[in-house]
C-alpha cells in the first residue's frame, strides 16, 4: 500500500501543515529564505508529523477540526523541524552530497550554512513547543531530543567498531531514531487531552515502529535499490556504522570466514568487495536475522494499539507498521 493511501485519514491536515511550514520558515534572510526553499522542495514523507496527527486523532473525538493554531500543529511542526535538523547536521558529518535525490544543503552552500540552518530549526521547533502552553508536550519532545543526540554521540563512539554488539546497536537507534517517533505519537496523545495509559500505549507503539524503521532502513543499505533510496549500496559501512545485519553475521561466523569479513571490511571498503560481504551476510544469516527482528518489532508496535476502537486512523498506524517493515527506500 502506497503511503499516501495510508496517510488518507489525514490528508487535510498534512496539508495544511505544508502552509504552516513554508509560514514558519519565511524569514527576512535571504539565505536562510534560499536553504528553506530547497528542503521544502525535497518534501520527505513527513512520517513523524503524520504520525502526531494520527494519535491525535485516535484519541480525540474525530469530528473536532484542527485549526491552523491548534496545539497540535505546532507539535507536528516541531518534530519535522527537530528532525530535519539533525539530518543537516548529519550531512555535515558523513560529508553527504546528496539527501532524498537532491543535492544535500551542506554540499550546495557550505558546512557552515548546514549546520547554523539546523540550528535555526531546533530554535524554531522550541518556540513552536514553548507556544503549545503545555509542559508535558515540551517535556516529551525535548527529552527525545536530548536522546537522539546521546545516539547521534555514541553512534559516533562505536564507529568502524566491529566488536559492537546487538544490545549496543538497538540502543542506539532507540536513541537516535525510535526518541522521536516516540515522542510524536505520545505528543499526539497529549495534545487530544488522553490519559496516561493512552499515552503510554501511543509511546510504545512509536517506540516499536522506529525500531523497526531503523533496521529496515539498515537492511536497504545493503539491499535497496539506488533510485529508490537516493544513495549508494554499502553507504553506512563507507562511514562507519555497524548495523545489525553485519553484526549478527560476525557473531554467528565460523572463525576463519569471520576473518575473512574482518579482512575486507578493513580494505577501506573497497567497492568491489560489496558483493563478497553481502554473500557472507546471507549465507549467516544476517540479512535474514535482521528482517525477523524489523517483523518483530513491528508486530510489537501492533499490539500496542490494538486496544483501541476501530477507526480510521487506528487502521492507518496499522497500516503504517506494514509500510514501514516492507518499504523500498
Amino acid at each position: 500500500m502506497e503511503i499516501e493511501s495510508i496517510l488518507s485519514p489525514v490528508k487535510k491536515h498534512l496539508a495544511l501543515f505544508d502552509q504552516k511550514l513554508k509560514q514558519n520558515l519565511a524569514s527576512d534572510s535571504y539565505l536562510i529564505s534560499q536553504v528553506a526553499r530547497h528542503l521544502v522542495n525535497r518534501q520527505g514523507k513527513r512520517l513523524r508529523p503524520a504520525m502526531v496527527f494520527l494519535s491525535y486523532g485516535l484519541c480525540a473525538d474525530s469530528k473536532t477540526p484542527i485549526h491552523p493554531d491548534h496545539p497540535v500543529m505546532n507539535v507536528a511542526l516541531a518534530v519535522e523541524f527537530i528532525h530535519t535538523a539533525t539530518l543537516l547536521h548529519d550531512d555535515v558529518v558523513d560529508q553527504s552530497k546528496v539527501r532524498r535525490g537532491q543535492v544535500s544543503v551542506n554540499y550546495k552552500w557550505s558546512n557552515l550554512v548546514s549546520v547554523l540552518m539546523g540550528d535555526f530549526l531546533l530554535a524554531k521547533a522550541l518556540r513552536l513547543l514553548v507556544e503549545t502552553d503545555s509542559p508535558a508536550i515540551l517535556s516529551t519532545v525535548s527529552g527525545a531530543t536530548v536522546n537522539l543526540s546521546i545516539g547521534e554521540m555514541s553512534e559516533v563512539q562505536e564507529s568502524h567498531n566491529l566488536d559492537v554488539d546487538e544490545k549496543t546497536y538497538f540502543q542506539i537507534i532507540s536513541d537516535k531514531t525510535a526518541s522521536l517517533f516516540t515522542a510524536s505519537c505520545e505528543a499526539g496523545a497529549v495534545a487530544a487531552g488522553a490519559n496516561r495509559k493512552t499515552q503510554e500505549s501511543l509511546r510504545e507503539y512509536g517506540q516499536n515502529l522506529g525500531m523497526a524503521f531503523q533496521i529496515t532502513d539498515d537492511l536497504l543499505d545493503w539491499e535497496g535499490e539506488t533510485e529508490k533510496t537516493g544513495k549508494g549500496l554499502g553507504t553506512d559501512m563507507k562511514e562507519g556504522k555497524i548495523t545489525l545485519p553485519l553484526i549478527h553475521t560476525l557473531k554467528k561466523s565460523d572463525p576463519l570466514t569471520k576473518k575473512k569479513i574482518i579482512r575486507l571490511l578493513e580494505n577501506d571498503f573497497n567497492p568491489k568487495d560489496f558483493d563478497k560481504i553481502l554473500f557472507f551476510m546471507k549465507g549467516n544469516g544476517g540479512v535474514e536475522y535482521a528482517k525477523n527482528k524489523a517483523d518483530g518489532f513491528g508486530k510489537k508496535a501492533s499490539y500496542c494499539i490494538s486496544g483501541f476502537k476501530d477507526s480510521k486512523y487506528k487502521k492507518a498506524l496499522e497500516n503504517l507498521v506494514s509500510f514501514v517493515i516492507q518499504r523500498d527506500k
